[in-house]
């Protein structure tokens, strides 16, 4: 399955992709998981005011980071605040936008005020994220010749939060979520999912909506920490090892680099790496690693069934083998 759709960076700034050695950890970084390649949920506590006010009418926004690289998680977040702060919270006072136009050290500082307590946003806000990880992602798509692609599994992380947020009893009126694919396509499954629900599907919409700018806050955040989680598993103990494998994009050089200098002989990478993406499996075909997926039909009525016997050339191999071990068969005239 070709990837080179997905791993493109569009127009990112490649060095803007690099997450900073010192960015801000939001409760939203799981280590275990992500240290063992699981895809895991955190939901921030409902703000109090809507605890005390459940029929506030709350305006809820959808973004995503790292559906292109072949290092790290895909992190889906949401974001959702009373429908009257929108506005004025979000974009007049402390200025969202898009994850991608924003530094990284704003962005850092961004999500430092998202959690902490003193805050206006942390006290009028709500946010969630969904963190698909590299191995499942993979997975996935190396399942059924690849029918749970990318798309499918973003459309199910989406549902899936904001069903749960709707679950605790906030009052979503109005949605807005950047779009994958066809804008009108995407935004009908959503209605036909969600009917009570006004949803607007937008390409760019971190960059139109403040609601999605802080959910692109959230998500991106997430996955730089994310990262930095996955990085320090490889340095020294007691090391702070820069981040060595840069954004994760295939088409940052210090991230093939990466890959090409710590390519295990026959697992390949851990859990940090999309095994899916043509830019490993190249990797992989040219080191000659011994992952190959090629199996041969075997007779399921033998009896004699060996694990060797399920790959490709097996017996050839093992006849070639026996013959130069023991010698070469000769006539029963010799003795």
């Amino acid at each position: 399955m070709d990837q080179t759709m997905e791993e493109q960076t569009e127009s990112q700034n490649i060095a803007n992709e690099t997450p900073i050695k010192d960015v801000f950890t939001p409760p939203s970084i799981h280590d275990l998981p992500i240290l063992t390649g699981e895809s895991y949920t955190h939901h921030s506590a409902i703000p109090q005011t809507l605890v005390d006010d459940p029929a506030t009418e709350c305006v809820l926004g959808v973004d995503e980071a790292g559906r292109g690289p072949v290092l790290g998680p895909m992190v889906y977040a949401l974001y959702y605040l009373p429908t009257t702060f929108h506005h004025s919270l979000l974009a007049e006072t402390h200025h969202f936008d898009d994850s991608k136009v924003l530094t990284q050290v704003v962005r850092s500082e961004l999500m430092q005020k998202i959690c902490t307590s003193e805050t206006d946003l942390y006290q009028h806000s709500g946010w969630a994220i969904r963190s698909l990880s590299a191995r499942d992602i993979s997975a996935a798509q190396l399942q059924a010749q690849g029918s749970y692609n990318l798309n499918a599994q973003a459309m199910d992380a989406t549902i899936a939060l904001i069903q749960e947020v709707l679950d605790k009893g906030v009052n979503i009126r109005e949605v807005y979520i950047d779009t994958i694919g066809p804008p009108a396509t995407y935004q009908k499954k959503l209605e036909r999912i969600f009917p009570s629900l006004q949803i607007t599907v937008a390409k760019k919409a971190d960059s139109l909506y403040p609601c999605v700018s802080a959910a692109s806050v959230c998500a991106k955040v997430t996955r730089d920490a994310s990262l930095k989680v996955l990085c320090t598993s490889y340095a020294a103990p007691g090391s702070e090892e820069p981040m060595v494998w840069g954004s994760g994009y295939p088409s940052d050089a210090r991230c093939t680099t990466w890959l090409k200098g710590n390519m295990h002989p026959v697992f390949g990478w851990g859990s940090e790496c999309r095994f899916s993406w043509g830019t490993a499996k190249e990797l992989l075909e040219v080191k000659g690693a011994p992952c190959k997926g090629d199996w041969a039909e075997v007779d399921e009525a033998e009896d004699n069934m060996k694990l060797t016997g399920f790959f490709v050339g097996a017996e050839e191999e093992q006849e070639d083998e026996m013959t130069t071990w023991f010698g070469k068969r000769v006539a029963v005239e010799v003795f």
